[in-house]
């Protein structure tokens, strides 16, 4: 286990960590959490009590993910670590010219064109039969239950639907998107805090994943509505995009920093970015956690890291460079050879060759899992399919239409992906899982909650609750409204240009989960920044 201090610490303004032996399941919705502690406590283990959290998210977190999503896993079972990239490719009769011949210059936000292959109920079964103890449809019961009876809405969830309903009255105007206000604003207006809402729709699609271990999603009932549905409204997603699609179990990657192994999946994820910034940012020594220079080298590292990564990553066998050049000390040290007094513009460099859902969940016999998913941006593309709760992600809105990048769109290929899971170990032990959910923060947080475990020693609420910052383009830089006052204006005067928010919305939600190897006690922290809650047995 990291060796932080456990007593309370000031950053844990809300919550104080919690403490468990027989399992754990931290999420960013505590009915998700529930579910899967119950799975826990019917003989399942880390990876059953996950996927029954994942389906859960679904419901009562749409804001932020949907059966229409992407999944990530990084799974710690009897002393391996396995990854899991579940993440679709664009349809195959899309091509840069076709987006283009519908009037785009960039690939849209919204509606049909930036649909891709959903991922995350493949995931589910993935992880499943590979890995899981209980029947699969008994992992959907409680995502089903919630769907089919209700659910109180929880304050942020509330907030950000709200946010999205006015923002959706304005801009979804064609009739693509009148599945998606009846689903979500039936009303015409968004739930309101404490109001229930149901979704039969939800409930039935969820109920045919469990019977078939997702086949219907991708070769049966629920395929062909999908298909469908495109092809009435002129969509690149069809039927046979679906039934070629099959997950891919990958070997995580990971660099060592100061004794511990942090894992990330490889690209086409953005968890590269987060190693990078640690390969570099381990050539420094850091005393004191809240000091100007911390900060700096901080923001320096991860400006050089983020720039490689926009440049290069893309999926695996796309990528013009070898992930093992980016992760080498020889290109940290070049990188961080960069890093002054002042801001820098950053600049990519060239290595020579040598609205996201996170979740946590633990068991008694030391399996852990680190799982993420997403439709992208709240909500996804507004694309829903009717009559099924299935809200399609827009996750190729991150292609380029430019032939000269890396990440130009082309058929059946998977874009550069923003959710990530991240996992601790040191030796061959397990320390535990983390995430930081919110697009580009991601990598970001990921960066900065494990500096606040291993060099200032916060326990994993501190950790999550600890001030954040996330660095925009150029010198830009946000600030979360914790910020010291004093911190901001000193690097302000390094060059930085400091933006001060006036709510916790832009820097991510996380969940981390440590186990110490002697005891088995679980240790888990949920952010302030959600509705997060730690189901503990």
């Amino acid at each position: 286990m990291v060796h932080y201090d456990a007593r309370y610490h000031p950053y844990a303004s809300k919550r104080n960590t919690v403490y468990s032996r027989n399992g754990m399941v931290a999420t960013s919705q505590p009915l998700a959490a529930q579910a899967g502690l119950d799975m826990l406590k019917k003989g399942g283990n880390a990876v059953d009590a996950a996927i029954a959290t994942a389906a859960a998210l679904t419901v009562v977190e749409p804001t932020s993910n949907g059966i229409g999503g992407d999944a990530f896993a990084l799974v710690w079972i009897k002393d391996e670590i396995y990854g899991l990239n579940a993440s679709g490719g664009a349809p195959a009769a899309i091509s840069v010219d076709r987006v283009k011949e519908k009037g785009h210059e960039e690939m849209p936000t919204f509606g049909m064109t930036p649909v891709t292959v959903p991922g995350a109920p493949s995931a589910w079964a993935a992880l499943s039969e590979r890995f899981g103890k209980l029947d699969f449809a008994e992992l959907m019961e409680p995502a089903i239950r919630y769907a089919t009876e209700g659910y109180p809405v929880t304050p942020v969830l509330g907030h950000n639907w709200e946010k999205a309903v006015n923002k959706f009255k304005e801009i979804f105007t064609e009739k693509e998107f009148d599945h998606w206000f009846e689903t979500f604003a039936p009303d015409g207006r968004a739930p309101k805090i404490g109001e229930m809402w149901k979704s039969e729709g939800h409930a039935k699609t969820l109920k045919e994943i469990g019977e078939t271990k997702a086949e219907s999603f991708y070769r049966g009932n629920i395929a062909d509505q999908i298909d469908a549905f495109f092809q009435e409204n002129g969509g690149f997603l069809s039927k046979e995009d679906l039934a070629a699609y099959e997950p891919k179990w990958v070997d995580p990657i990971k660099v060592n920093y100061r004794g511990y192994d942090v894992w990330e999946i490889p690209p086409n994820g953005q968890g590269l970015i987060a190693l990078m910034a640690l390969n570099m940012l381990k050539g420094f020594e850091f005393t004191e956690k809240e000091c100007v220079d911390t900060y700096h080298k901080q923001m320096e590292a991860m400006k050089l890291a983020f720039t490689d990564g926009l440049k290069h990553i893309t999926e695996d066998k796309e990528m013009k460079v070898r992930v093992n050049d980016l992760l080498s000390e020889q290109y940290a040290e070049e990188r961080r050879s960069l890093i002054g007094e002042e801001a820098i513009l950053p600049e990519a460099g060239e290595p020579k060759s040598s609205g996201t859902v996170y979740l946590s969940t633990a068991d008694g016999e030391g399996n852990m899992v680190s799982f993420i998913q997403s439709n992208y941006m709240g909500f996804g593309s507004g694309i829903v399919v009717p009559g099924t709760g299935i809200a399609m992600q827009n996750r190729g809105h991150t292609f380029s239409l430019d032939e000269n990048d890396v990440n130009v769109l082309k058929p059946g290929k998977q874009t550069y992906h923003t959710i990530i899971p991240g996992f601790l170990s040191k030796g061959d032990q397990p320390v535990g899982p983390f995430g930081v959910m919110g697009g580009f923060m991601q990598p970001q947080g990921h960066a900065q909650v494990v500096m606040n475990m291993i060099d200032f020693r916060l326990n994993p609420q501190a950790a999550l609750d600890a001030p954040r910052w996330q660095w925009i383009k150029d010198k830009q830089i946000k600030v979360d409204p914790s910020f010291p006052e004093h911190l901001a204006q000193a690097l302000q005067r390094k060059g930085h240009h400091i933006i001060r928010e006036v709510d916790h919305g832009d820097f991510g939600r996380g969940q981390i989960i440590c186990r110490d190897p002697e005891t088995g006690v679980l240790a888990g922290g949920t952010e302030m920044r959600t509705d997060g809650s730690i189901a503990a047995w």
